[in-house]
């Protein structure tokens, strides 16, 4: 699942990787909360999504409502395949009665009718810990029929449509750049490189106090270019980020590449913070 990094409760931790079901327990339904869509589906074709609890774990037997007034229940790996509607336009889906709207363009047949598999999009960099998406045409509906590689090593596909597919890197791929490979049947992408970033965050993990300053450090291993990071407060009552919540920044570049993030104390308490690397789409040579 994605490894998000996160400071919880106060002490600087990393949810668990992706585990094959057979070495886990299915989390519970219950606990659903993050719902994948690829950005794009093509009109009257099969997709894939995925829905994932807190710690990024796939979720099995979660409703999934599409704004079309469609249904589907995730199985047994936490998927689920759907039918676009046949006009094109936006539709959004929700995690059962939650109100949290996941949207995707639903496109024309024509928009992606290449008559091989294309990526015309993929980020610049990527995190290790994180997902990413990859936009073109001709990948598979079904998330398990694309196969990913990242430095020759199998990637997980999560969510997919012709048009996209939202792909976990594996667990050892070190940071820096990396071949991709993608195909789907008999149809294989043309190779291209992506940069994988190891972020870590550093920081004073005792609880926070009233009016108190702390500095809390994102190290960017993998590339010495400045990359856009987002920071989350998730315990707002206990702290503020100082720019805002969600707050933005660059990392510093260079050898000593890292990113710092300034949150203040507005009760005594221990804080909650996520801190993600911000896509960063480039256009691929056709």
């Amino acid at each position: 699942m994605p490894r998000l990094f996160f400071l919880l409760a106060g002490v600087l931790s990393l949810a668990a990787p992706l585990q094959s079901l057979s070495q886990q327990a299915p989390p519970p339904a219950s606990g659903a909360r993050i719902l994948l869509l690829p950005k794009s589906v093509v009109a009257a074709e099969t997709a894939t999504l995925a829905v994932l609890d807190v710690n990024g774990r796939l979720t099995p037997g979660v409703t999934v409502n599409l704004s079309n007034g469609d249904h589907v229940v995730t199985n047994a790996t936490g998927r689920a395949l759907f039918v676009a509607p046949s006009k094109p336009g936006v539709i959004y889906a929700t995690i059962g009665s939650q109100s949290t709207r996941v949207y995707t363009a639903v496109l024309t047949t024509a928009e992606v009718n290449a008559p091989a598999l294309q990526v015309y999009t993929a980020p610049e960099f990527a995190s290790l810990a994180d997902r990413f998406e990859l936009a073109g045409s001709g990948f598979c509906g079904e998330a398990d029929a694309n196969t990913v590689r990242v430095a020759g090593k199998p990637a997980l596909v999560l969510a997919s449509s012709r048009a996209a597919v939202v792909v976990l890197p594996p667990t050892d791929v070190e940071p820096g750049p990396a071949k991709i490979e993608a195909s789907c049947g008999t149809r294989s992408a043309p190779t291209f490189s992506m940069t994988f970033l190891d972020l870590s965050l550093n920081a004073d993990s005792s609880p926070l106090a009233p009016g108190e300053h702390r500095t809390l450090t994102v190290d960017v291993r993998g590339t010495l270019a400045k990359v856009p990071l987002e920071a989350r407060n998730l315990s707002p009552r206990v702290a503020e980020l100082s720019g805002g919540n969600p707050a933005k920044t660059s990392s510093s570049g260079g050898a000593e590449n890292a990113a710092r993030f300034e949150l203040i104390g507005r009760e005594r308490g221990n804080f909650l913070i996520s801190v993600r690397l911000l896509p960063t789409p480039i256009p691929l040579p056709r």
